[in-house]
């Protein structure tokens, strides 16, 4: 009821607003009487007017009752906050004037030096420059140099805006908007977006004078399809991944592409990355033919060689050269452009320059340099850069280029050969060659030996001789000839195939698999095409037939250069081009004329075990990628042909995409390298495929063996010791060590080598080590009785010069690195010819190598060590014999984690570890190699270069040791047992401290080696010592004369009862206090305290002499 009465009648009591109506103007009536009289007095007030009908009034809207609710804490604690910062403001203007009034005068801020250019040289950062139009008009936008300044800049105006609300609680009426108004509004918000975007910036072209014919072939390369597709990209994002099928022209044009949209024409060049030394050289030399320029302006740079100047615009390079200039300049500021080609194959370095340059590109934006980054690759797997926002935290924009312009057939084998495979090779090559029409053959096999073995047979079954031609009609005859002899001798039934134009035949694919069947080139009865007719699959046997020559050059990576680029000319008129090629060929290189493809689908690669290793070549199938890869060499003037000798069964077992490198290869040179970039925990760093923990925790192991890293602490948690193993800081001496383009155990060898004046003679040694295979390969198969004649005379040849340069007495216990010095210090002393190399069974190709890593690697050493003025002398002498020892120990400094141990008595009775040797981390026996200088020698301890296995597990560049060096040099490797009673610790006057002898065994595999002198290991047994060769005047001469005069003999302090003297305990905790158990400490002391161990020593002594000896004191 309370509540009804509270409501009862409520609106009648309701006072509501009415609105008076306007008040009516007020005449004043006069009356006037029939005598003319007025009214006066009271009578005068009363007009007798009144109002014709009552007053109207306007009820007013009932207003809705507001019932603001309280305050919460919350509300006011922010109430409370904006008015503080209203006061602020209010008091903002008060301190400008104030600091305005202790300003430095604009005269004398003119005199003064901004402390930014300091360190920095001439290379300053440009700001970027505001338009005109923003410099003329409007003032210079404000900037901030705190983070997150957008965040509280929106935050204070929402703030801003519930004030405003706060202040004006009534909810105004919108007025009316018409048609118009709204399409003004629009307009109007158009414009300020539009004056928000970049400004347009005017178009650059730098012309190019091509040649009629380069431009028409340019043309035809689907790439030019896509240029303002890629220069759009290219301005508008940071990161641009371009993928195109092998044959669309993305190497050479993408760089043509930005020069002449200008992205070289300011201080910055283009700068393209290239995995292999061969395609640097190649496409340099090719991008400038096309752009008719010199070598000057499109320059290349190779690890040994370059020909870039001042005047370089685009520098091929290999990706290790852009690795070493990041170390220098980590910003790159001399680029604009920087290219990535052929990132599918994911070697080392490209994944390195790819997580750097991920985190580079973002930093030269904001200081106002823009770089850009383009990844390119024919074969990419694109999920590792888009879908890993470790590397790139927005996806990278992905460009595909068309395909190839001419299509190329697959036809795989029914059956795959699983162990002949290059019988195979050579047989459908030989057919190829018979039965079709013109066109290059390009041959992929999985090493040198396999190269050369098939070229060989090819040169054999169709030689060539140079001026030797055949028309066409005699071919053609032969070709016939030899069919119908292939057809009579074949044991099988005859098949009738209808007549087919091999000239205009389809080659598009039809169904992955079938498509030979359908092609009319389908496999008989065991898996190959119609070339099998009249052939046997087991024979290699093939008659030589000189009537169609085939021009056969092999392709490898260790092959000279001129023979390489025999490959890149036309063959001889008449005859076919044939080549013969590893891997090397399957990317970056286009051979031109190949229209047939041979690929054997199998790869070498070299494994490498992270726990022992361990490394070695062996043969595998490749990847789905990379058979694309080799498939797309066809085709590239006409339609093209691949012949896969395995099934498509096993094309569909093979993996995606090849093993990145960075996952299979030891990986501490790269740590190293990070390390020195301040990159300490590399375990943190963006990989587009990161290498194992395994990996990264052994490469820092040995790092912090070789002193390059510091030792990681060995307290605290479980967690924080793991996590400090993964991230040592670099030493002084590792970056010192980083600065030298070789391995770490290599940089360790050069670090230490001024010693004895051994340095040229380590620089030689590093060199030869750091390039492979110096000496010839000369136990492959000869071809005919006179080519074995004269292997095996070169072969004697090579072994007697061998016996030469190895030398006799210290110099043989050097082993294979004194033969390889020798050999280094004749080359150069003979001029390093290609004649001297050939007769002494060396390659020609490696010692320009090391020529030329001799030279890099002294100007490194003086420009870390100016004073050591190292030069490269081609009469070096060789070293004496003090200087072999100083190298012998030197080595073992550098390669102390591969020691190997000649097996001992009981392990001979077992046959196979007969003349073997054993290593800390493998338990099978490993062999010093036939070809060796120690081979006969036979050294208890040696150090190897590496172990390859093959037949066996070989050890190769290795060097006797003596056993008492191993503790000396190698502490680290090494477990210590107590000191020795026998010889007795003592004093050393030269050093100060206390010397003893203590037993050692290495470490990982418990090997007993000699006793070996060290400082007496820490705690209280070595300041008892020291306390009494203190008192014996040993430590202080000026104390011996008081010897006589002691109370007690200083040896008591050994005594196990000397603690129940007084004085033997004074002395002792006076020095454990203050932590005294060496010369040195004690000066130190003295300095700060002269009356140090004063009473304490006069206990010792008769107390008529104390005040005699207090005189006197310190005795120093």
């Amino acid at each position: 009821m309370g509540k009804l009465r509270r409501k009862f009648n409520w609106k009648g009591r309701l006072q509501n607003d009415t609105q008076q109506p306007p008040e009516e103007e007020k005449t004043n009536v006069v009356v006037e009487l029939q005598d003319g009289s007025r009214l006066k007095g009271v009578d005068q007030s009363n007009p007798l007017v009144l109002t014709a009908n009552k007053a109207k009034k306007k009820k007013g809207s009932l207003a809705p009752l507001s019932r603001k609710k309280p305050l919460t804490k919350k509300q006011k604690k922010e109430l409370q906050k904006v008015l503080e910062r209203k006061d602020k403001k209010a008091q903002r203007a008060d301190i400008l004037t104030k600091l305005a009034e202790v300003q430095v005068p604009e005269s004398e801020l003119k005199l003064l030096y901004t402390t930014s250019k300091l360190g920095t040289g001439d290379k300053l950062y440009q700001t970027k420059q505001l338009p005109d139009e923003i410099k003329d008009g409007e003032s210079a936008p404000k900037i901030s140099s705190l983070s997150g300044a957008n965040r509280k800049r929106k935050w204070k105006e929402e703030m801003d805006e519930d004030e405003e609300t706060e202040d004006k609680p009534e909810v105004q009426e919108k007025p009316h908007q018409t048609e118009q108004d709204g399409q003004n509004e629009k307009n109007i918000s158009n414009q300020k977006k539009v004056e928000n975007k970049m400004l347009s910036q005017p178009a650059v072209f730098i012309p190019v004078n091509r040649l009629p014919e380069i431009q028409e072939a340019r043309l035809k390369l689907p790439v030019l399809a896509e240029e303002q597709v890629i220069m759009e990209a290219v301005r508008e994002n940071p990161f641009i991944v371009i993928c195109g099928e092998t044959g669309s022209g993305k190497t050479t044009q993408v760089p043509q592409f930005l020069y002449e949209a200008g992205y070289a024409s300011g201080s910055g060049i283009i700068g393209i990355t290239e995995p292999r030394r061969v395609a640097a050289v190649s496409m340099s030399q090719r991008v400038a033919k096309e752009m008719n320029l010199s070598t000057r302006v499109v320059s290349y740079q190779i690890r040994y060689e370059g020909n870039v100047t001042g005047d370089t615009k685009i520098k091929f390079m290999t990706d290790g050269v852009l690795l070493k200039e990041i170390q220098k300049d980590f910003l790159l500021q001399r680029y604009s452009v920087i290219i990535i080609d052929e990132a599918h194959e994911r070697s080392v370095y490209t994944d390195i320059l790819i997580g750097l340059l991920s985190r580079i590109v973002p930093l030269r934006n904001k200081k106002g340099l823009p770089m850009k980054l383009l990844v390119m690759s024919a074969t990419l797997r694109v999920e590792d850069f888009t879908e890993n926002t470790k590397l790139f935290r927005t996806p990278p924009l992905v460009i595909k280029v068309e395909a190839r312009q001419f299509p190329v057939s697959i036809h795989f084998n029914k059956r795959t050969p699983m162990d002949d495979y290059s019988g195979e090779v050579f047989q459908k090559t030989c057919k190829i060659h018979r039965m079709l029409p013109p066109g290059g053959i390009l041959v992929f096999l999985t090493g040198q030996a396999e190269v050369n073995n098939l070229c060989r047979q090819l040169r054999q079954a169709f030689p060539f001789r140079r001026g030797n031609t055949t028309n066409g009609e005699d071919e053609d005859a032969d070709t016939s000839e030899a069919m119908r002899t292939f057809k009579k001798t074949k044991q099988k039934k005859t098949v009738s195939l209808p007549r087919i134009d091999l000239d205009n035949y389809s080659a598009l694919p039809v169904d992955e698999g079938d498509e030979d069947r359908d092609a009319g080139i389908g496999d008989e009865e065991y898996g190959g095409s119609d070339l099998e007719f009249g052939d046997d699959p087991a024979s290699t046997e093939v008659k030589a037939d000189p009537s169609i020559p085939l021009y056969v050059l092999p392709l490898y990576s260790l092959l000279d250069p001129e023979q390489q680029a025999k490959v890149f000319r036309p063959p001889p008129p008449g005859a076919r081009l044939c080549v013969v090629a590893t891997n090397v060929a399957e990317t970056s290189l286009t051979i031109p004329g190949i229209k047939y493809v041979v690929d054997c689908g199998r790869v070498k690669k070299r494994f490498y075990d992270r726990v022992t290793g361990v490394s070695s070549f062996k043969i595998s199938w490749t990847s789905q990628a990379s058979a694309n890869q080799r498939a797309g060499r066809a085709g590239r003037t006409e339609p093209g042909h691949c012949y896969r000798l395995y099934s498509s069964a096993v094309f569909g077992d093979f993996s995606l995409f090849s093993e990145a490198e960075i996952t299979r290869r030891p990986v501490e040179d790269l740590v190293l390298q990070m390390k020195d970039l301040n990159i300490d925990k590399v375990v943190n760093f963006p990989f587009p495929t990161s290498p194992s923990t395994e990996a990264l925790v052994a490469a820092e192991q040995l790092l912090v063996s070789l002193g390059a890293l510091k030792e990681p602490p060995r307290t605290g948690s479980l967690k924080q010791m793991e996590l400090a193993r993964l991230s040592c800081p670099i030493t002084p001496l590792g970056r010192a060590m980083a600065s030298f383009p070789v391995a770490p155990r290599y940089a360790k060898m050069l670090a230490l080598g001024q010693q004895q004046n051994c340095l040229p003679y380590v620089i030689a040694v590093v060199a030869a080590m750091t390039v492979r295979e110096i000496f010839e390969d000369l136990d492959r198969t000869a071809a005919s009785e006179d080519e074995s004649v004269k292997l095996a005379q070169r072969r004697a040849r090579l072994n007697q010069m061998r016996r030469l340069w190895a030398g006799q007495g210290a110099s043989l216990l050097l082993g294979d690195l004194m033969v390889m010095l020798g050999a280094v210090g004749a080359c150069e002393f003979a001029g390093c010819t290609p004649k001297f190399c050939e007769e002494n069974g060396l390659r020609y190709k490696a010692m320009v190598e090391i020529r030329r890593l001799r030279g890099q690697l002294t100007n490194a050493v003086n420009s870390v060590c100016p004073e050591v003025g190292v030069f490269v002398d081609p009469k070096m002498a060789p070293p004496t014999e003090h200087q072999v020892v100083c190298l012998r120990q030197i080595v073992l400094a550098g390669l102390g984690d591969h020691l190997a141990r000649r097996a001992q008595a009981e392990d001979i009775l077992d046959q196979k570890w007969k003349m073997a040797y054993r290593t800390p981390l493998l338990d099978d026996p490993v062999f010093i190699h036939p070809h060796s200088a120690l081979f006969k020698t036979l050294p208890e301890f040696l150090v190897y270069q590496e172990i390859m296995e093959t037949t066996k597990m070989y050890m190769r560049g290795v060097s006797a040791v003596e056993a008492e060096w191993i503790p000396e040099l190698l502490p680290q490797y090494c477990h210590f047992g107590s000191p020795l009673e026998s010889p007795s610790p003592w004093f050393s006057s030269s050093t100060g401290t206390i010397k003893c002898h203590c037993s050692s065994t290495f470490f990982r595999i418990a090997w007993p080696l000699p006793a070996v002198e060290k400082e007496y290991p820490e705690g209280l047994e070595r300041y008892k010592l020291f306390s009494k060769f203190l008192l014996e005047g040993q430590v202080c001469p000026k104390l011996k004369k008081n010897g006589t005069h002691l109370l007690s003999n200083p040896s008591i302090m050994l005594k196990s009862w000397a603690k129940l003297q007084p004085r033997t305990e004074a002395l002792l905790g006076v020095l454990v206090s203050k932590r005294v158990d060496c010369r040195d400490a004690l000066l130190s002391v003295w300095k700060d305290d002269e009356k140090f161990l004063l009473s304490a020593y006069c206990q010792w002594l008769p107390e008529a002499m104390h005040q005699e000896v207090a005189k006197s004191w310190p005795p120093i």
